[in-house]
């Protein structure tokens, strides 16, 4: 495997092609928005540059990485002579299946399909192809260059093969692949998302607060980030689209979203992507106070 598309220039994405890209792969970035690929390229090249200070990459492996990369606004024609695609476009199930299968009358028939979704069947999504045992899920962890985990999910007619390729080729990123089965939220999210919803809970009831929930977590269970200040980094939204997929999927209703979170994201406040979740960032990109809304 030498050639590899992306698609989607968001944050899972843009990522996900900086990786490739830095290990030697040849990338085609896709999105159907030109100013996307243009802040993708942008959040890569700033990414490269603080990895050029901190001196974990030369100024010849920013070069190459970027030189790498070629952007498209056009699906069809970039993936039409890679080796693998790999689906990085917002969680939503219509949008991706629509996608799978513009890729699979697009690309060579011996092109493996991938996507990074973090929650929706890969049995489902290769459904959408005619190649369902070259369809793969390779789930990325934010922020992609520094996470070393990739979730690697076998749909139903997934081959022993796709999955040995993938496995292996995760590697070669220096990442740290691991095997999973084709079930709601596989295992990250079947086991972050609750976590996250209870803290919600926690706050919705009146038990304690933004920072005291947060930091609860943080100093007496070690984690680096408490789960409000999580989800926040995750989105708000992408948070209640996986418990509604596990809900929808199990149909337990430990699963089910708490009203709070399903109210801030019908407000439109889904965390740092919009300025304002559990926490206020309008000031700061970092969680330092504590929405208004909490106080």
């Amino acid at each position: 495997m030498n050639k590899v598309a992306v698609i989607g220039a968001g944050t899972m994405g843009n990522g996900i092609a900086h990786v490739f890209a830095q290990n030697g792969f040849e990338v085609n970035l896709i999105d159907i928005s030109q100013t996307s690929l243009e802040k993708g390229i942008a959040t890569i090249t700033k990414n490269l540059d603080r990895l050029l200070v901190k001196l974990k990459i030369t100024e010849e492996v920013k070069t190459n990485t970027l030189n790498n990369i070629t952007t498209f606004t056009d699906i069809a024609t970039g993936v039409k002579d890679v080796d693998l695609v790999v689906e990085a476009a917002t969680e939503n199930e219509a949008l991706k299946l629509q996608i799978f299968k513009t890729m699979d009358e697009n690309a060579k028939a011996e092109a493996i399909l991938a996507t990074n979704t973090s929650s929706i069947s890969i049995t489902k999504i290769a459904s959408a192809t005619n190649r369902p045992d070259k369809v793969i899920g390779m789930h990325f962890m934010n922020p992609v260059p520094i996470m070393k985990l990739v979730e690697i999910i076998r749909g139903y007619n997934t081959s022993d093969i796709v999955t040995k390729t993938i496995m292996e080729l995760s590697k070669k990123l220096h990442k740290i692949p691991l095997e999973v089965n084709d079930y709601p939220g596989f295992v990250a999210n079947r086991i972050l998302m609750p976590m996250i919803n209870e803290a919600v809970e926690t706050l919705y009831n009146g038990v304690a607060g933004v920072y005291e929930i947060d930091n609860v977590m943080k100093l007496g269970m070690g984690h680096p980030m408490g789960p409000l200040q999580l989800a926040d980094f995750i989105g708000l939204d992408v948070c209640l689209s996986i418990l509604n997929v596990m809900y929808d999927g199990f149909k337990n209703p430990k699963y089910a979203p708490c009203p709070l979170l399903v109210n801030m994201v019908q407000a439109g406040k889904l965390g740092v992507k919009s300025g304002e979740g559990f926490y206020d960032y309008s000031e700061s990109r970092k969680a330092e106070k504590v929405s208004k809304q909490f106080v």
